[in-house]
């Protein structure tokens, strides 16, 4: 009798503790290894995203890629990268790739498009990124649950691309520290913001109101009423991480694009999602050309200053070099 080989595969599961904790939806669940989500198809993207955040999930030295795809899981197909080009949105993760390191699955799952919501680049790369790395410093001294999304209660909200993606006028993000047995909650608006996170912090009742979610139903009354109905502000440490805004260089990274003349790669400095610089965007795996148009004028891009970009568009397409 020949020998028999058995290959055991380790495939990731979500913890019962994290399937407790996990929101009351409206929409279709999906769960994935490391993350579970509730899909609305009326938006094209998740109403929460919710997640475990511990010092063994932060140890990963997975790499960032900017692989971004549609979510199989979604029964009614997820919103598209194409929705987000050109639109003047960045494809703003809800669970963070900076905490999905742990494996190649995690740091892949963090790229499904079910997991993207559009945010101004000035939130996005701002004040939203200064909260998720206060998150990250408590997550190395405590185990947390995170619930976060955009606010989706509108019809009136702005639209983007083929699919009609909703771009949410505030997000949330809500922190159970379940060790500690405190939570905290923050809602902001989708726009640039120089102010304090101090200013942000609410009641996790707050964020149930306007959005018509139910985030811990299932701790003990008791303990649910007294954590949600709290939002003190000292019970969070501000003093973490430098609150401050991002300097440019800081978000920036060289670009991966390939010089034609030289053959090595470009010296520019991006701070595009894609990892290209404006000179090498037709290098990037998900470039789209434009389509030829005689439209002649100014670009219609969106700075991220949140103002009209002044410079002129460039010849088949309505955006200029930059913001094509």
């Amino acid at each position: 009798m020949k020998n028999l080989i058995i290959f055991l595969v380790f495939v990731p599961s979500i913890s019962l503790a994290q399937i407790k904790f996990l929101p009351k939806s409206q929409g279709e669940i999906v769960k994935h290894a490391y993350y579970s989500l509730s899909y609305l198809e009326e938006h094209e993207q998740a109403e929460w995203v919710h997640y475990k955040l511990n010092i063994e999930m932060l140890k990963g030295k997975t790499p960032r890629k900017n692989s971004f795809k549609s979510d199989k899981l979604v029964s009614t197909k997820s919103a598209a990268l194409s929705d987000y080009k050109n639109s003047g949105y960045d494809r703003g993760h809800l669970a963070p790739a900076g905490d999905m390191k742990l494996s190649k699955v995690s740091m892949s799952e963090s790229f499904y498009m079910s997991n993207m919501s559009p945010q101004k680049a000035s939130f996005n790369r701002g004040i939203w990124n200064t909260l998720e790395n206060q998150v990250r410093l408590r997550a190395k001294k405590s185990e947390l649950y995170i619930s976060t999304g955009g606010v989706l209660n509108s019809k009136k909200l702005k639209r983007i691309g083929s699919n009609k993606v909703s771009v949410p006028d505030q997000f949330y993000k809500i922190i159970y520290d379940a060790k500690n047995q405190k939570m905290f909650a923050y809602l902001m608006p989708n726009k640039k913001i120089e102010g304090s996170l101090k200013s942000y912090v609410v009641s996790v009742d707050k964020v149930e109101k306007i959005t018509g979610i139910d985030f811990h139903h299932k701790l003990e009354d008791e303990l649910e009423n007294e954590l949600e109905s709290k939002s003190d502000v000292n019970d969070w440490d501000f003093k973490l991480v430098n609150e401050s805004r991002p300097s440019s260089s800081s978000l920036s990274s060289q670009c991966k694009g390939i010089a034609k003349s030289t053959g090595n790669r470009c010296r520019n400095k991006t701070t595009k999602s894609n990892g290209y610089c404006h000179v090498h965007q037709s290098q990037s795996s998900d470039y789209v050309k434009p389509k030829s148009s005689n439209y002649i004028g100014r670009c219609n891009a969106t700075t991220k200053k949140g103002s009209r970009c002044k410079r002129n568009a460039s010849g088949g397409s309505r955006y200029c070099w930059q913001h094509k």
